[in-house]
């Protein structure tokens, strides 16, 4: 009896064309007694672990819930409150086209002429019968009516099967509704992966990885950033006045998940295998021939469905952003991420939030370098209209304040509600006089948050054709409003006309870029981050890949995608050679410290990074970046150092090599002392925010979870600025690789403040002699300072003018050098230095004398 309870235990899998690779049909699996009604045997892990990503992300079931109501009370809203504004209101003497007289009794004789609001609406009983007599309107309810059900339905099923999610995350994660806001996706990603120890949700491999996760939830987002990244992706349009246009929306981006992955005649059998035909090379012209009728079938019903849904567009665009341009018209002038921009931009393996969060970073940097952009001729016209219209409006507005009748005039309140409008709007296009710009230094700030940028970008930042292209991935508010009006229009010539010329090649790259991985199925090779099969030699895997050019992803995103999920998950293990190509990394970052400058410097001589070192700033990323951008601008002006000799020339790339080599030794203080750390890091940091942290940090790290919890925000903080260092040290030895005849920073080997500014041998005053003041550092030892006043007092007075003088204007280049850049405003830093420089500053703003 006890032998049959046991052997109970025990359950054999039938059913394995769902997800079960070949050989495994007989596999027993141990099936838990609290899991075994429900989460045993998941037969679609892509769905479920999607399902558990988007009920954290989406904040809990309620809200989920929520969300999915008011999407059909909007639908419904839409479709009913648009039929009655069409069909039940009376225009006419609505717009008192019609004089309407009250003669009924009870009415005020004084009001008998005024409009009211009923007055324009037509009884019930009208407007139905107006509806029954139209058969274009009848047929758009019945398709409107159509697609609210199939939502209803989809709402339904979408309830029970987020109702599991959220049994799944209290019974078995042990994560209480009312605490998921407290953890983050990488703490419900852990207790995933020892659940699966525990209870083995997937039958095919004992243990998860964070990477089998991540390539179940993104398996077919790493197929689209493989393909734009190939430039497969998106089709790229021609026109006469526009040039070349990149053209990716919404509803196209729609159609082709449709045509690859999940509709009918996709490439895709299921959810996690492709067809086993499209592996095979022998029939590829046949393959190509059937995907290309396919996309003209498409093509087809798209043109079919063009006008409703174009009709929908239109409304939900009135809708939705109609009061927001009334109440701020300056929002169209506003940017955003394109979504040609995400998915060029995007990491493989990168999830939702974390790109969310990487391009928020980036958001502000960028717009300051596409308004450094302005046009002078545009200039002029926005200055004049706003001239005229400001005129224009300034009467209008005189005389309502004279006399509120004025009001009563036609059309008055629309020309004053107009001209508001085109002064915002030509407001926006006149640049601020009192700001100068670096476009290169800017576009330099951009890559640290982007972390992508094409080489012929690098020495142009400042040229208008580097500028479109930045356009195309960070585009204005009003042009995405606009595309995804054009959308139902362009998308079925798109696939008619130009998709469907791509089909062999679609063919072939799904063919020769598809690999089927144990316990996940069939992924992009590319999602793999193999550095042998696709590493580019250019950037640092020279001699550590295979990879032909067509096989070789482009701009260093195989290199760069594998640091951001070894960095984004620090436990994971990465395999035999990207674990080579992470050692070679880390052994060229040290190499190359050695001859940066230290870590000290960069906290002591650049103002930008002196507030780091108080551990309890909450810019300190930020400013951590900052200071290495900054940087090589402070050691091109001159100035000392804390020795009294000038530092020498460095660039971005020695500077962040630094900083990256030092968190190593920064984590080691921080453990090894409980005082204040001098490292770059706060000792609240994680050590596993980095890669550079040693195993017995490792360790000391794993006993003290509440630790490692109470600092996840500071250390998703600290690990995105670690990212953005590598982006800039790996785009830099680039450079240096595939253009050693360049320089590899625009600030590398410039030649000193000092040396550009004339001897005045008669004067007696030489403003490239040595100053004896330093930057950011102060003389500690009672010896020193000795010293310092015995020089000054030995001095004469000449020499003291002289010194002064060259501090001064040291210290006035540096302000606008950093001032210029405008990486970070100076006055918004908590600094927390209290040097000439600070002096300086508030000096030229009071109008006053410096010297």
């Amino acid at each position: 009896m006890a032998n049959f309870e046991a052997y109970q235990e025990y359950q054999r899998i039938e059913d394995f064309e769902e997800d079960s690779p070949p050989g495994e049909e007989d596999l027993l699996v141990h099936v838990p007694e609290g899991l075994k009604d429900s989460w045993h045997h998941i037969k679609n892990l892509d769905n479920f672990f999607t399902r558990i990503y988007h009920f954290h992300q989406k904040n809990g079931f309620a809200c989920m819930m929520l969300t999915e109501f008011f999407e059909l009370v909007q639908l419904l809203f839409v479709v009913t409150f648009t039929t009655f504004l069409v069909n039940c209101v009376e225009y006419d003497v609505l717009f008192a086209n019609r004089p309407v007289n009250h003669t009924e009794p009870g009415h005020n004789p004084l009001d008998r002429n005024k409009v009211t609001l009923p007055d324009a609406i037509l009884p019930s009983q009208q407007c139905t019968q107006r509806i029954q007599e139209n058969s274009w309107i009848i047929f758009l309810l019945i398709m409107a009516a159509i697609f609210w059900i199939y939502r209803l339905i989809k709402v339904f099923c979408n309830i029970l099967s987020y109702w599991e999610i959220r049994q799944f995350y209290i019974k078995a994660l042990k994560i209480r509704m009312d605490e998921l806001c407290n953890f983050t996706w990488q703490e419900v990603q852990d207790r995933l992966i020892s659940l699966q120890r525990e209870h083995q949700m997937c039958i095919h491999k004992k243990e998860l990885t964070e990477l089998d996760i991540y390539h179940r939830i993104l398996r077919f987002k790493n197929y689209m950033v493989a393909m734009i990244n190939k430039s497969l992706l998106p089709v790229q349009l021609q026109f006469p006045l526009l040039g070349n246009v990149v053209f990716l929306t919404q509803g196209l981006k729609y159609n082709f998940e449709l045509i690859l992955f999940w509709g009918p005649g996709s490439l895709f059998q299921n959810k996690w295998n492709l067809h086993p035909k499209y592996k095979r090379s022998g029939n590829r012209l046949e393959l190509a021939q059937q995907l290309s009728r396919v996309i003209l079938l498409i093509g087809l019903a798209n043109l079919l469905l063009c006008p409703f849904i174009l009709v929908w567009q239109v409304l939900y665009a009135f809708f939705s952003y109609t009061e927001i341009i009334r109440r701020e018209p300056g929002s169209l002038g506003a940017r955003r991420w394109s979504l040609y921009g995400r998915l060029y931009l995007r990491h493989f393996n990168e999830l939702d939030h974390e790109l969310h969060g990487r391009l928020g970073r980036g958001y502000k940097a960028t717009s300051k370098y596409m308004n450094s952009f302005t046009s002078p001729m545009l200039t002029v016209l926005a200055k004049n209209v706003a001239f005229f219209s400001g005129s224009v409006l300034a009467v209008l507005i005189s005389l309502t304040v004279y006399d509120e009748d004025v009001l009563t005039v036609q059309h008055i309140l629309t020309a004053i509600t107009v001209l508001g409008v085109v002064i915002t709007i030509t407001r926006s296009f006149i640049p601020d006089e009192h700001m100068v710009w670096c476009p290169e230094q800017l576009l330099q700030c951009v890559l640290a948050h982007i972390h992508y940028m094409p080489d012929h970008w690098r020495g142009n930042a400042n040229k208008s054709e580097t500028r479109d292209e930045v356009a195309q991935l960070f585009q204005y508010k009003a042009v995405f409003i606009l595309e995804e009006l054009l959308s139902p229009i362009v998308t079925p010539f798109i696939l008619i006309f130009h998709l469907r010329n791509k089909s062999l090649e679609i063919i072939d790259f799904f063919r020769n870029f598809t690999v089927d991985v144990v316990g996940v199925g069939d992924i992009c090779s590319f999602a793999q981050m193999d550095i042998r099969r696709h590493g580019n030699p250019t950037w640092m895997s020279e001699g550590q890949t295979e990879a032909s050019i067509y096989q070789q992803a482009e701009n260093g995103k195989t290199e760069l995608s594998l640091m951001h999920f070894t960095i984004k998950n620090p436990r994971w293990q990465p395999p035999q050679e990207s674990s080579v190509f992470i050692s070679h990394l880390k052994e060229k970052v040290h190499h190359d410290a050695l001859t940066g400058p230290s870590t000290q410097q960069l906290l002591s001589e650049a103002p930008l990074c002196t507030s780091l070192q108080s551990h309890e700033s909450a810019t300190g990323p930020e400013n951590l970046l900052a200071s290495v951008l900054a940087h090589p601008m402070l050691t091109a002006s001159g100035l000392q150092g804390r020795e009294h000799h000038f530092i020498p020339p460095s660039t971005a790339a020695s500077a962040a090599a630094s900083v990256l080599a030092s968190l190593s030794t920064s984590q080691l203080h921080g453990h090894a002392s409980r005082g204040r750390p001098h490292g770059l890091l706060p000792t609240s940091i994680h050590p596993e925010s980095t890669m550079y942290h040693s195993a017995h940090t490792n360790n000391d790290s794993m006993s003290n979870s509440d630790f490692r919890i109470r600092s996840n925000g500071l250390h998703s903080e600290f690990a995105s600025a670690e990212m953005s260092l590598h982006a800039i040290y790996m785009h830099e030895l680039h450079q240096q690789t595939s253009h050693p005849q360049r320089l590899s920073g625009h600030w590398q080997n410039p030649v000193p403040m000092r040396d550009l500014h004339p001897q005045h041998h008669s004067g007696g005053l030489s403003l490239s002699m040595p100053a004896p003041v330093h930057l950011g550092g102060w003389r500690e030892e009672d010896e020193e300072e000795n010293e310092d006043d015995q020089e000054i007092n030995s001095g004469s007075t000449s020499k003291q003018d002289a010194g002064v003088a060259a501090d001064a204007l040291r210290h006035i280049s540096v302000y606008i050098l950093l001032s210029s850049v405008n990486i970070v405003a100076l006055e918004d830093l908590d600094l927390g230095y209290s040097v000439d420089l600070s002096d300086t500053h508030r000096s030229l703003h009071q109008g006053r004398p410096v010297l």
